[in-house]
C-alpha cells in the first residue's frame, strides 16, 4: 500500500501573499538603493576607461553618503529578508513543483535571488567586518553577484506583478479577507520587522552619520575612536611600513621635470588647510582637518599638463591598493592635498606619515597613505 506523502501546512497571517508583499515593499526599495549605491562605490574605485578622467570631485561628501547609504541599506536588508522569507518559505513544499512554464520561470528567479540575496548580505557584513573566510576576491565576485541578484529581482517582480498588485494596498480589490484571528499575526510580525529594521539601523548608522554616533553599538568602527580620534582599517605594521625615518624620507614627483622633496623641503612649501571626511568602503566616515601641499602644486612644478591622470605610490611594500589613480579633476582640485598633518598634529604612522593623500569625494582605500612618488600619466 502507497503511503500519502505528509507535508507541512501553515496557516496564519504570517505567511500570507498580502504579508510578503507588505515586507516587500520595504526589501526592494533597500536592495534597490545597495545596488544602485555599490554601483557608484565601484565604478569611483574601478572606473572604466572612457570614465577614468570624468569622476567628479565634487560634493566633497558625494562618496560619504553613496557609501552610508549603501551599508545602511544592506545592514537594514538583513533582517527584512529574513522575514520575507519566513513569509514565504511554505511555498518551498509546494507540490508538484513545477505546474507550468510560467511557474518554473518563477521558482528559478526565486532560487537565484534567494541565494544571492544571503551571499550578498552575508559577504557585506564579514567585509565590513574585514574578515574575508573565502578563497576569493570579495570585490569582483561581490560586484558580478549584484548583478544576477538585481536580474532575478527584477524577473520575480515581473512574474509576480499580478499577485504584487492585487495585494499592494491594505484595502485591495478581489482580494480574500485574513480571518479574523490571523490579523495581529500579521500586524505583530510587521511591527516586529519594523522594530528590528530601526535598531540595526540606529546601532550602526552612527559610523557614518556622526550625529548619532553615540548609538553606535554593533557597526565595527566607531567614528571617534583610533588615531587622532580618527579610525584607521590598515595600519603601518600591518601595511609593513612602520615608522618611516623623516631624515631619508624623499618625495619624488615624476614628470616632464623630475624632482625629488625632503620631508623638510615640503613642509617649507605653502601649505594650506582642508576640512575633508574620509570614507571608507566599509561603511564609516568622519570629517577633519588636513593640512598640506596642494597637488596641483607639485604637478605644476614637474610640468604636468592640465589633462594628465596622476599615479600615487605607495611606500608599502605590498597590498591591493598601494598604487592609485587620480583623473585631472581630482589632481588639479584645490582641495586635493598631499597632507602632512591632521587636525593641527603631524600625522600618526597609522594615517600615513610623513604624507598621505587627501582629495575630495574618494573612496578611503584610494586616499594613499605612506606618498613616496607622485607619476605623472600622459
Amino acid at each position: 500500500m502507497k503511503l500519502p506523502v505528509l507535508r507541512p501546512v501553515f496557516r496564519g497571517g504570517s505567511h500570507d501573499a498580502r504579508t510578503a508583499t507588505s515586507i516587500g515593499r520595504w526589501l526592494g526599495p533597500a536592495f534597490a538603493v545597495c545596488f544602485v549605491t555599490g554601483l557608484v562605490s565601484h565604478v569611483m574605485q574601478h572606473p572604466p576607461g572612457w570614465l577614468a578622467d570624468s569622476i567628479p570631485s565634487r560634493p566633497v561628501w558625494g562618496y560619504r553618503l553613496t557609501q552610508g547609504l549603501h551599508v545602511a541599506s544592506g545592514t537594514a536588508a538583513v533582517p527584512l529578508l529574513l522575514a520575507k522569507l519566513w513569509a514565504v518559505y511554505p511555498r518551498l513544499f509546494e507540490w508538484p513543483p513545477v505546474r507550468s512554464v510560467r511557474h518554473a520561470v518563477e521558482r528559478a528567479s526565486v532560487a537565484v535571488l534567494v541565494a544571492g540575496a544571503v551571499f550578498e548580505l552575508t559577504t557585506g557584513l564579514l567585509n565590513i567586518a574585514q574578515w574575508y573566510p573565502w578563497p576569493f576576491s570579495f570585490v569582483p565576485v561581490h560586484y558580478a553577484v549584484a548583478w544576477l541578484v538585481i536580474g532575478a529581482l527584477v524577473l520575480h517582480v515581473a512574474v509576480k506583478a499580478p499577485v504584487i498588485r492585487a495585494h499592494w494596498t491594505r484595502r485591495a480589490p478581489g482580494t480574500l479577507a485574513l480571518p479574523p484571528q490571523d490579523g495581529p499575526d500579521r500586524r505583530s510580525l510587521l511591527a516586529g520587522v519594523g522594530a528590528a529594521v530601526g535598531a540595526v539601523t540606529l546601532t550602526t548608522v552612527g559610523q557614518s552619520f556622526t550625529p548619532l554616533k553615540d548609538l553606535v553599538l554593533f557597526a565595527p568602527r566607531h567614528p571617534d575612536h583610533g588615531p587622532q580620534s580618527l579610525p584607521v582599517n590598515r595600519t603601518a605594521a600591518a601595511a609593513g611600513v612602520g615608522r618611516i625615518d623623516a631624515a631619508h624620507y624623499r618625495l619624488v614627483v615624476a614628470g616632464p621635470r623630475t624632482y625629488t622633496l625632503t620631508l623638510e623641503e615640503l613642509r617649507a612649501l605653502p601649505q594650506h588647510e582642508v576640512e575633508l571626511p574620509i570614507a571608507c568602503v566599509e561603511g564609516w566616515s568622519k570629517s577633519a582637518r588636513w593640512t598640506g601641499v596642494r597637488v596641483v602644486d607639485l604637478l605644476e612644478r614637474a610640468g604636468a599638463p592640465a589633462h594628465a591622470r596622476v599615479r600615487v605610490v605607495s611606500l608599502q611594500p605590498r597590498g591591493g591598493y598601494r598604487v592609485s589613480e587620480m583623473g585631472p579633476r581630482h589632481a588639479r582640485d584645490p582641495l586635493t592635498l598631499l597632507a602632512l598633518r591632521l587636525n593641527g598634529g603631524e600625522l600618526d604612522p597609522d594615517h600615513g606619515y610623513p604624507a598621505r593623500l587627501m582629495a575630495p569625494d574618494r573612496p578611503g582605500v584610494q586616499q594613499t597613505k605612506w606618498v613616496g612618488r607622485l607619476e605623472v600619466l600622459a
